[in-house]
């Protein structure tokens, strides 16, 4: 069963139209992420600069037993962002008797295909996606076995595209849904800045592609004539604001219609498409606690490029 919330077209028309509005211009990094902008990122993920994924892999690897005592057994794990689910199946397949899973993604033909793999692999577990954007308000699905806790998790540096306060907004969100249980959350740490440089911009350009799939999104869903040669992918590390700054950029000055309307763009302007903010420990550790956790456990690279932390809901 399908637990669906959907964002509708016309909620996707009125947040675009909003944003391309806005000086500067601007959209939600949430539309990024339909069927072909997730397995766009996907490959982005495995990507020889990416180094993400295949550190943080490498963390669960090591510490995974430390992270199933934490959750502890009958637990209800919730996944925000739950993608093709890939690193959540070593954790389901190391979980004590766990209560059922709720993967929530914002691309319901992406969720569908996941969770049915996830029935076929695990045929025990209650899985109960929903199709929601996960920073609205919804309800979890209660499973049919007894839940000793909840537990969220949020691989990835997903927290990282929330700027400060909507970030604690969304924190403050998962600490009441899981009041009494916890949250696994994957933080990215600063470092380098030649290093998050190259992560966002990949030499074989899989991350400038997932950036313009936004201009074919709306060219298909909104009926906008976007050009996408007349636009081009810029990625950048702010240090002042310790984030990595998407956009895409107008080569010319043009015109484009999105329905029935205009939108100008001057040569050099640009849609802010998506943050990436990178944290220290510390940095971090204050954030959780403003929105209703306290750090329980932190997990490190030996570079200390990136953390997994397990946060207690108090």
């Amino acid at each position: 069963m399908l637990y669906d919330f959907e964002p509708r077209l016309q909620t996707f028309r009125e947040e675009v139209l909003q944003g391309l509005q806005k000086s500067p211009k601007e959209l939600p990094s949430k539309y990024l992420y339909d069927e072909e902008g997730s397995r766009l990122f996907e490959q982005i993920c495995e990507q020889e600069e990416y180094y993400l994924t295949r550190t943080e892999m490498s963390i669960m690897q090591e510490k995974l037993p430390e992270m199933v005592e934490l959750i502890g057994p009958q637990a209800l794990l919730i996944e925000y962002g739950s993608g093709n689910s890939m690193k959540t199946r070593m954790l389901l397949e190391a979980l004590h008797d766990p209560a059922g899973y709720v993967p929530i993604d914002i691309s319901r033909v992406f969720l569908l295909r996941a969770g049915m793999a996830l029935v076929a692999a695990y045929p025990q577990l209650e899985v109960l996606p929903v199709c929601a954007d996960y920073t609205s308000e919804f309800e979890i699905p209660t499973p049919q076995k007894p839940v000793a806790r909840r537990v969220a998790y949020f691989p990835g540096s997903t927290i990282g595209n929330f700027d400060p306060e909507p970030a604690r907004h969304f924190l403050s969100h998962v600490a009441r849904a899981c009041r009494g249980g916890g949250l696994l959350i994957g933080v990215d740490l600063k470092k380098d800045f030649n290093l998050l440089h190259a992560a966002y911009n990949d030499r074989q350009q899989i991350t400038a592609r997932f950036n313009r799939h936004l201009l074919v999104r709306m060219n298909r869903e909104l009926n906008a004539n976007f050009q996408l040669d007349r636009f081009a992918h810029y990625s950048f590390y702010n240090p002042g604001e310790g984030r990595i700054e998407m956009h895409l950029v107008s080569l010319q000055n043009q015109i484009v219609r999105i329905g029935d309307v205009d939108i100008e763009f001057k040569r050099g302007e640009s849609i802010w498409t998506e943050n990436s903010y990178k944290y220290t420990l510390e940095e971090f550790a204050l954030l959780a606690e403003s929105a209703g956790f306290r750090v329980r456990q932190v997990w490190t690279d030996p570079q200390e490029w990136f953390s997994i932390q397990f946060l207690e809901a108090v």
